[in-house]
Parts: structure tokens; C-alpha cells; sequence
């Protein structure tokens, strides 16, 4: 019987299939004759079937031996020795202060050179000292040698505070610049 005999058979019994039900009694019907499928073993009174009767037993199927899987190949430890170079797995695109995580300390020791202006200078006993104003709007007072976030105040003269930066950048020969942070902009001085 194909599956077209099937359907034909399902329709003269009131039933009808979809397409997909179709394939699927087609496939199961397919596979009934190659003998995939056995035959039912009970005729509908509940007896053995007479095909069930004349089966055979099939000998049982030997169990076969597993098969090996291929090994896995070893996984390769990669280390990097820069060796003067630059790490080419660091990102380039977080530099400077945005790649530093952490709090950052109080006072000027938390003020980054970009992120400071100079507000005012003021001399005490021969000796120059500075205002600068950070981010949050605050004045501090910085003298000589005092430390920032990301360099160093290395002098102060009567109109200019000068900083030496520490350089993040991986890409640049120089690891310091100075900074000069006047009290006027250049505009201004006309």
C-alpha cells in the first residue's frame, strides 16, 4: 500500500490528513514494509497474530565494543613576553585616567593636570604657592613638589603654575611632559 492508498483508505473511513500527516503515514508506512516496523503481534480478538506466530526469534544483537572517541588535542598555554614591545591585547582605547579604577584619594592628590585650573597665585615669604580649582568647583592650594593624581607641581611662578604629567600612553617615547597652566588665557593678554 503507498501512501496514496493510505489516505484513500483514511478518507472511506470519514478521516482526512494534513500534508505533514501525509509524509509521516507515508514514512511509517515505508518503514512497516521494509520491515523496520513489526507487524502487530495480536489479531483484534487479543490472540497472537498468525505472522507474530510464524516470527522467528531474532537472535540477540551482540552488544558492539565502544568505540574509542578521538582525543582531545591538548590546549595551548599562550603567554606573552613583551620584551620592551607593546602588549597588543591591552585596549587603546582607555588611556590615561579613564583606564585607572579605584577611589581616588582626597584633596589634590585627587585632581587630575586636565582637570585643574589655576585660579590665583600668591607669594609668602619670597616663596610662590597657587589656587587651582578641580571639577567639583573647590579651591585647593598647591605648592612645589605637591603631587596630583597623574604628575607633579614643579614650580610656580608669578603667572603660571608648570607640571610635570606622568604620560600614560603605551604608544609614546615620552613618559612626562610639562604642563603650564597660566592665570590668564593667551586671548585674554592682549
Amino acid at each position: 500500500m503507498t501512501g496514496d492508498g493510505l489516505v484513500n483508505l483514511l478518507h472511506g473511513q470519514g478521516l482526512t490528513m494534513t500534508s505533514g500527516c501525509r509524509r509521516v503515514a507515508g514514512l511509517a508506512l515505508a518503514a512497516w514494509l521494509a520491515g523496520l516496523i513489526p507487524a502487530a503481534a495480536q489479531d483484534p480478538k487479543g490472540q497472537p497474530s498468525a505472522a507474530a506466530q510464524e516470527q522467528k526469534p531474532r537472535p540477540a544483537a551482540q552488544p558492539k565494543a565502544p568505540v574509542a572517541a578521538p582525543a582531545a588535542p591538548a590546549e595551548e598555554v599562550f603567554s606573552y613576553h613583551a620584551e620592551g614591545r607593546r602588549d597588543p591585547f591591552l585596549t587603546l582605547v582607555r588611556r590615561g585616567l579613564e583606564g585607572r579604577t579605584g577611589k581616588r584619594p582626597e584633596g589634590v592628590a585627587g585632581l587630575a593636570v586636565a582637570e585643574v585650573t589655576l585660579k590665583g597665585v600668591l607669594a609668602s615669604k619670597g616663596a610662590y604657592f597657587a589656587m587651582v580649582q578641580g571639577p567639583d568647583l573647590r579651591t585647593y592650594v598647591v605648592h612645589p613638589n605637591d603631587r596630583l593624581l597623574d604628575g607633579t607641581v614643579k614650580a610656580i611662578t608669578p603667572d603660571a603654575v608648570i607640571i610635570v604629567q606622568d604620560v600614560n600612553d603605551p604608544l609614546s617615547l615620552t613618559k612626562q611632559r610639562e604642563v603650564r597652566k597660566t592665570l590668564r588665557v593667551a586671548e585674554e593678554v592682549k
